[in-house]
């Protein structure tokens, strides 16, 4: 019986001996062996690793001035994995500051699409007396955090909407792209220069690491790398001549300008009007505003200065003298005689002086505008030459300008229509086009690039809106576009004079169309040409029995408005042009391109002494007013 019990000892013994070594090498292995891994997992559980949002790029005009920064931003965020009910923890909040079931809704939709440790916004742009109240709070509130961040901000506000565009929360598309655009709050450019310079602007992410209590409240920041900005850019623009610019047109129901260098493509002012606040967008723009602006009918969203396609009517006319002096149709000298219409088989085509003008030459048909003088030479020239010089000239196609969504307009060809409508050309639409109505259809920008082009000789300068060299100091001052190797065009000289010419009567001639708004002071002077395009069909019973006036129809039925032009006349530097949908006739729009681009050579840093310091003290290029060397000039200065 002993030896029984002492081998049935020495047998619980020995597997007590085997579990109790057993428990010592686990014991060793997780405390010596697997130390290092098990003090991550903790330090997981205590510390928390944040992905920090890098602080957004400003937009800075051509001087500095800032007309997108950033701003403090306090808000309130979510994470679903630290809290057992999202619901009930958003009923606790909702005790601390407003959350109504549209906010609520959204936020329970953004926690199920997104992964459980990626925080949720649940309200921004907090007071700061609704910031403390929530911290409060927070250990009472499982899942929520508090955030001091950024948000967009635009100082200049609709004023500047159509150049800088907007920013906006990332889709659910585009959040799987980058771990960045998973961060809350986080923007990304949706127009304007912020969609296009976007990567540029973002920066790249920083992090934070913070240690957590069981309640996952934040005790301290162990290390914290911010990440790198996001870059500053400089813009062409001139926010004081954007300013007066909007401001100008702002009396109009709708309308666009566009104000350039002629020498460099610089964009000094680029307005649409109506126009849209961005910060709206930037705090999270409702659902109601969002509405009001898509289904305002004037399209405030749109950029009309490089979207808006209208028919250019006589702005056109200086590319069909263009075309027929280049092709030799017609010579400067030669006359064409209206009086009051041109007949071409059964049609009569009519002038807008039903008196007519007489014998013209080029430069009076300019300056009078004579729609007869232009039938017969666009007759003369064919649709397929005309397009061509059109095109040369930037119209047809995209200018190239560093903003989203640019149209190109059409300029009309027998191939064109033959492909997209399936007909011949009829020589009656030549007609037509030849004074910028049927198919023709260009953008505020092209206008202006167009007026560029001639006023510095006939240069292919681009427009542009993003500075090369980043602040303007004047250092290459007057350097002509020819200087800075811009391909010509391949328009004579002899050619480019003539059009300037006619252009100067416009504005200077005793029977200008435009004589009314020529600009006084001296040395100022502007060159230009009006036009008006047609938007009502008139029919011939119409017009047998008189035409209303424009002032008698519907605002939606008169005639677009339009002016190009570019000044000084003498030593040319600037170009603009201006659309006023529904204003009756080109001379209406002269009226804003008169104060305009006054405005825009009293600001020049060349004449102004206060601006020129600026240039000075700030850095950048292309100042004063010095034309293109050996550039066609006017034949004769009135």
């Amino acid at each position: 019986r002993l030896k029984t019990f002492t081998r049935r000892g020495l047998l619980l013994g020995g597997t007590q001996l085997a579990l109790l070594s057993t428990l010592a090498g686990r014991l060793y292995f997780l405390q010596v062996e697997e130390a290092n891994r098990y003090k991550v997992l903790s330090d997981e559980n205590r510390i928390s690793l944040r992905l920090l949002a890098p602080l957004r790029g400003r937009l800075l005009d051509r001087f500095g001035v800032e007309i997108a920064g950033n701003r403090q931003n306090f808000r309130v965020e979510l994470v679903r994995d630290q809290t057992k009910s999202v619901a009930r923890t958003l009923d606790a909040l909702a005790t601390l500051i407003p959350i109504d079931d549209a906010v609520r809704a959204r936020v329970m939709q953004e926690v199920k699409h997104k992964r459980g440790f990626v925080p949720v916004i649940v309200a921004e742009n907090l007071s700061w007396d609704d910031f403390s109240r929530i911290n409060v709070h927070i250990p009472e509130l499982p899942g929520v955090q508090l955030d001091v961040g950024q948000t967009r901000f635009y100082p200049f506000g609709q004023e500047t909407a159509h150049v800088t565009g907007y920013v906006a929360a990332v889709s659910e598309g585009e959040a799987g792209q980058d771990p960045l655009l998973e961060l809350p709050g986080f923007r990304v450019g949706r127009s304007g220069v912020e969609k296009v310079y976007d990567l540029k602007l973002r920066g790249k992410a920083g992090d934070s690491e913070v240690e957590v209590n069981a309640y996952g409240r934040v005790v301290r920041e162990l290390s914290r790398h911010d990440g790198q900005p996001g870059d500053d850019l400089v813009l062409t623009i001139d926010a004081e001549l954007q300013r007066f610019a909007f401001e100008n047109l702002s009396t109009e129901n709708s309308a666009a300008t566009v104000v350039l260098d002629i020498m460099t493509g610089d964009i000094l002012a680029l307005a649409s009007v109506p126009s849209f606040d961005p910060n709206i967008f930037a705090a999270g723009i409702s659902a109601a505003n969002w509405k009001d602006l898509i289904t305002n009918p004037l399209h405030p969203l749109t950029n009309k200065a490089i979207a808006g396609q209208y028919p250019p009517g006589s702005t056109f006319k200086p590319m069909v003298a263009m075309a027929g002096l280049e092709t030799h149709s017609i010579t400067p000298q030669e006359t064409l005689f209206c009086n009051g219409t041109y007949k071409l088989g059964d049609h009569v085509f009519h002038c807008w002086r039903h008196s007519g003008h007489g014998h013209l030459a080029m430069a009076e048909a300019i300056e009078q505008s004579c729609d007869v003088y232009f039938y017969q030479l666009a007759q003369r020239i064919g649709i397929d030459p005309l397009a061509a010089m059109a095109m040369r000239f930037g119209f047809g196609h995209p200018t190239g300008i560093d903003l989203p969504d640019e149209h190109g307009g059409l300029i009309p060809t027998k191939e064109w229509k033959r492909k997209v409508l399936h007909k011949p050309w009829e020589e009656g639409e030549t007609l037509v086009a030849g004074i910028g109505q049927g198919y023709v259809s260009v953008t505020p920008i092209q206008l202006a690039l167009a007026a560029a082009r001639i006023a510095n000789g006939g240069y292919a300068i681009t427009p542009r809106l993003l500075r090369p060299r980043g602040r303007f100091d004047g250092t290459d001052a007057g350097l002509s576009a020819q200087a800075r190797h811009v391909p010509p065009l391949g328009v004579s000289p002899a050619s480019i004079a003539e059009v300037q010419l006619g252009m100067q009567m416009v504005t200077s001639g005793s029977r200008g169309t435009a004589r009314a708004d020529q600009i006084k002071e001296p040395g100022f002077a502007m060159a230009g040409k009006t036009g008006s395009s047609q938007i009502a069909r008139i029919t011939a019973h119409e017009r047998a029995v008189g035409v209303r006036k424009q002032d008698q129809l519907p605002w939606d039925e008169r005639d677009d408005a339009l002016f190009i032009c570019y000044a000084p006349i003498q030593a040319p530097r600037y170009a603009l042009a201006v659309v006023v949908e529904h204003g009756s006739e080109g001379a209406y729009a002269g009226v804003h391109a008169h104060d305009i681009m006054l405005k825009c050579q009293q600001l020049d840093p060349a004449r102004n002494p206060n601006r020129a310091q600026v240039a000075r003290d700030g850095g950048g290029e292309d100042g004063g007013d010095s034309p293109i060397p050996g550039a066609a000039k006017p034949t004769a200065a009135l």
